[in-house]
């Protein structure tokens, strides 16, 4: 009735126009009390007559209410659903509140649970044993925060946090003291410089590494991936950094106090490790390139078994750099403090291992040798005896070496690369990789690793020190062990690697991150759950959490 009462007006507001313009009529009559008397009756008249028919008794009411009864969707709507079946379930608020965590003591600040001094000396030293992972039973794990060191400080931002660190998050001088002359690290002031310098690099570690550039095509994009075996302050992954090489540092936890703690304030990924008895946790042809500066690992000992491992996780085709003892042993035995025939025969049979692992020769100058393993086996001579004889050289965690050859992957041709031959960089980080492919990796098809890589790129790594980490992040994972192990484990360890103000974000199902949310609400973590990226009726949800920032001392309760 709306629209009819406004057309009335409209057609009543156009009689005076026409009456004013009409020849017969002069266009300053006046209008007489009756006419004026007619339109306000009009007025009235419609205006009743349209709150009538709104009030629900007016017949044109009846008949639409009797139409949209008689609707042909009539059925059709009744079976519709509206109910929502990915709700978030809201806490009771009658059962017990979240756990809320307590401080560490002030001692733990740079607790390493599976690297503790004190367990560690249980061990025997044969082999480095007692240097490698001994976690603690479950009786003796720690049940609260981790603190940070009093001043702790935000890192300072990439570049300039590869050659600055603050003294309040790693205070330890040792390493400034025991190794001034060779520029590893400096303290100034309030913080530490790392120089980039070397035991085996003195002139800096980018003269070191345009060097290795002379013979391995580091430039190209070929080599992406590099391992550093007893790395220091890992100068020579922070430098590679600039050339696109991802370098992975190891170094035990030693009397060289908290060296890979620097690597890992620096932004530089490291772990603490050793090559002892157990294999590297890294799975077979991982890295392009590996080198050992003056590691002082004892690579013609147990027959061979070191270099072995490292030709495991050896691409075809990558390459090995030695510099240090017993290379250029002529130059060095006195300093070394070992004589010309020890060195000499040390390197004879480093020399002759790396032949049996089908590694060619390819540089030696000064304080550098580097090799290369060969693409494939086609031009060596290994006897099939020497080979393992598991076929799984990916099952590697807490699986002891072996004194064996890692075989080569099956090859059709003299010139194929065995395995597959990976894309250059950057084409290769979003290139399916040949083992993935060739369905060498079990439960990894092409489309999954797809998928995965899809993931990735709408979103954008635990032997390690506390605040290690800036972001953590993880896909499933609480659903995969929330049988297995407690979920509040697997968060304190969480916020022991995490920085403070770190984030984290985890996607699993919804009712396991309830679980982990109200975990966290007793960690000092701000929690929010959002939807999937893919919308709200995906059952996974995505929590995004921020560590809050705070430190030892006085205030906090500590257990």
């Amino acid at each position: 009735m709306q629209s009819t009462i406004s057309m009335t007006f409209k057609v009543l507001s156009r009689g005076p126009k026409a009456h004013m313009g009409s020849k017969t009529t002069p266009a300053n009559r006046r209008r007489s009390p009756l006419s004026i008397i007619v339109v306000f009756g009009l007025c009235c008249f419609f205006y009743l007559l349209g709150t009538w028919q709104r009030s629900g008794f007016g017949k044109g009411d009846k008949i639409a209410i009797d139409l949209s009864k008689k609707t042909e969707c009539e059925d059709d709507f009744a079976t519709l659903d509206f109910e929502s079946h990915h709700s978030i379930p809201i806490p009771d608020a009658s059962k017990p509140k979240a756990k809320v965590f307590k401080p560490c003591d002030d001692k733990y600040t740079d607790y390493t649970p599976c690297h503790e001094q004190d367990r560690a000396m249980q061990f025997p030293r044969d082999n480095m044993v007692y240097r490698e992972r001994h976690c603690p039973p479950e009786k003796e794990k720690l049940k609260c925060l981790i603190p940070a060191p009093k001043g702790y400080s935000t890192p300072f931002p990439w570049p300039k946090g590869r050659d600055f660190v603050h003294y309040a998050n790693v205070p330890f001088k040792h390493l400034a003291v025991e190794k001034a002359n060779q520029h590893w690290i400096e303290f100034q002031g309030n913080v530490f410089k790392f120089p980039g310098g070397g035991t085996m690099f003195p002139q800096g570690a980018d003269a070191y590494i345009n060097e290795l550039a002379s013979v391995i095509p580091i430039a190209d994009g070929s080599v992406r991936t590099a391992l550093d075996t007893g790395c220091g302050v890992a100068s020579w992954g922070a430098y590679l950094m600039k050339r696109n090489v991802l370098t992975m540092s190891f170094a035990p936890r030693d009397n060289h106090e908290a060296q890979v703690q620097f690597a890992l304030e620096r932004g530089v990924p490291a772990i603490i490790g050793v090559l002892g008895s157990i294999k590297l946790p890294f799975p077979s042809r991982a890295f392009d390139m590996a080198q050992c500066s003056r590691c002082l690992i004892p690579w013609a000992e147990n027959d061979g078994t070191y270099l072995m491992e490292v030709d495991r996780v050896l691409r075809p085709g990558g390459f090995w750099i030695l510099s240090g003892p017993p290379i250029n042993w002529k130059t060095y035995y006195q300093t070394w403090k070992r004589s010309k025939e020890d060195l000499k025969e040390e390197q004879r049979k480093i020399e002759k291992l790396a032949e049996s692992l089908c590694w060619e020769k390819k540089y030696e100058k000064g304080d550098i040798a580097i090799w290369r393993k060969k693409v494939n086996t086609k031009s060596c001579k290994i006897n099939s005896a020497e080979f393992c004889k598991s076929g799984d050289a990916d099952n590697v965690w807490y699986k002891k070496m072996q004194t064996c050859v890692t075989p080569y992957p099956e090859i059709t041709t003299a010139n194929e690369v065995a395995g597959g031959e990976l894309k250059k960089f950057p084409a290769r980080l979003h290139a399916v990789p040949p083992r993935v492919a060739k369905g060498l990796v079990s439960e990894v098809s092409v489309e999954s690793y797809q998928e995965d890589n899809q993931k990735w790129k709408k979103c954008e790594g635990f032997s390690t020190y506390p605040r290690t980490y800036d972001f953590v992040h993880a896909n499933g994972l609480f659903s995969l062990y929330n049988d297995k192990c407690e979920l509040e484990d697997i968060l304190l360890e969480m916020d022991r690697i995490l920085r403070p103000e770190g984030l984290v974000i985890l996607r699993d199902e919804v009712d396991v991150l309830t679980k982990v949310m109200k975990i966290a609400s007793g960690m000092r973590w701000d929690t929010k759950l959002t939807d999937h990226e893919d919308g709200p009726f995906v059952p996974k949800k995505i929590l995004v959490a921020t560590k809050q920032y705070w430190v030892g001392g006085i205030g906090n309760n500590t257990i």
